[in-house]
């Protein structure tokens, strides 16, 4: 989703980052649980982008939703 569409009602100083392999993607989570929310990065039009961990949305099923399989190795 669009970056400037995500709302975080946290402190961000209260979020931490992690980074891997090229450092594209930034994972927030939180350093007290763990949880891994959201992740921050720019997609391929350079836009800012929010990938958000549905499992971590309230009133959300994942039963429900339809689920599109990447093969992530092909990026």
């Amino acid at each position: 989703m669009p970056r400037t569409a995500l709302r975080i009602t946290t402190d961000e100083t209260a979020i931490s980052t992690y980074t891997f392999n090229r450092h594209a993607i930034r994972h927030q989570f939180c350093p007290q649980c763990g949880c891994a929310p959201f992740g921050l990065g720019t997609g391929r039009d350079g836009v800012a982008t929010a990938a958000i961990n549905v499992r971590c949305l309230e009133g959300v099923e994942l039963t429900t939703l339809e689920r599109k399989f990447v093969d992530g190795r092909s990026f």
